[in-house]
């Protein structure tokens, strides 16, 4: 059964029990290297969403599912050096997988793992903007100091009740603030710099002929 909906623009969606299922959340488990687990973790972390959402973006990307099933065809994947990995994912994503490994005798596993390595791209991005935020950051730190030490010069002289000094103290409370958010954000994406893209290269698949 479907109900209609109007978007935005006046089009009508027809919402239906299936396309509902489909969104739901199931786990599904892989062999992967160590990788292209770490790669997921990191570009998410360094994107702020969740595994799922990147996960489900590249499974439900049917075209290049079925280019890189093309490519891996009749392949086995090493068992050596890979890491069993339980993701949650929606049920739409899993079905798709699933559909294209059968259709094309190609490993579920190395069509999530040659589909990771479409992040290689925004890997580099992301280490570029790293470079830069730490850069910027520095620059940060260095004009909060200047910025405390103009306060503390200013206080003795005006008195802390001074409009100028109070207004002057909130500013660089809300700078402070924000340079602390700054820092925790290069910290919590640190693992951008130290990925090293070849090590989603490490994929033992070996060819039927």
């Amino acid at each position: 059964m479907a109900r209609k909906t109007i978007n935005e623009d006046g089009s009508l969606t027809f919402i239906t029990s299936s396309g509902l299922r489909g969104r739901q959340s199931v786990r599904a488990t892989f062999k992967l290297s160590s990788g292209c687990i770490e790669a997921i973790s990191i570009v998410a972390a360094q994107l702020g969403i969740k595994q799922k959402s990147l996960f489900d973006h590249l499974a439900q990307d049917s075209d290049s599912l079925n280019a890189i099933a093309k490519e891996v065809q009749n392949a086995r994947v090493g068992a050596e050096n890979r890491v069993q990995k339980t993701y949650v994912i929606s049920r739409r994503s899993l079905s798709l997988l699933d559909e294209i490994s059968r259709a094309f005798n190609a490993p579920r596993d190395a069509l999530v793992e040659f589909s990771v390595r479409r992040l290689l791209p925004v890997i580099d991005n992301e280490q570029k903007k790293y470079e830069m935020r730490k850069a910027a950051f520095s620059g940060i730190q260095l004009h909060l100091k200047k910025g405390r030490q103009l306060l503390k010069q200013m206080i003795p002289q005006l008195g802390e009740d001074d409009p100028v000094v109070s207004r002057l103290a909130s500013v660089m409370d809300t700078y402070s603030v924000a340079a602390n958010a700054i820092g925790d954000f290069l910290e919590r994406t640190q693992g951008i710099a130290d990925f090293d893209p070849e090590n989603l290269n490490q994929m033992d698949v070996q060819f039927e002929r």
